[in-house]
């Protein structure tokens, strides 16, 4: 029965969040969120064009084609 509780402490121990340990935003990530535009890998949808970068440069930043 003892090993049980042991097993549990070394479960809870393995599993916990670490604080700080998530990915950090990157300036361009940030810049094009708050300009209601997304991130994505690869080419953008219909109706949405390239207009700039996420992630270091590894996503592009996706917005709405504006209608004229």
């Amino acid at each position: 029965m003892k090993i049980l509780y042991l097993i549990f402490a070394v479960l809870l121990f393995l599993f916990q969040a670490a604080p700080g340990s998530a990915d950090p935003l990157y300036p361009d990530t940030v810049q094009c969120r708050s300009q209601g535009n997304f991130c994505r890998l690869g080419a953008c949808p219909p109706t949405f064009t390239i207009s700039g970068s996420c992630q270091g440069g590894l996503l592009n930043c996706c917005a709405k084609i504006q209608a004229q």
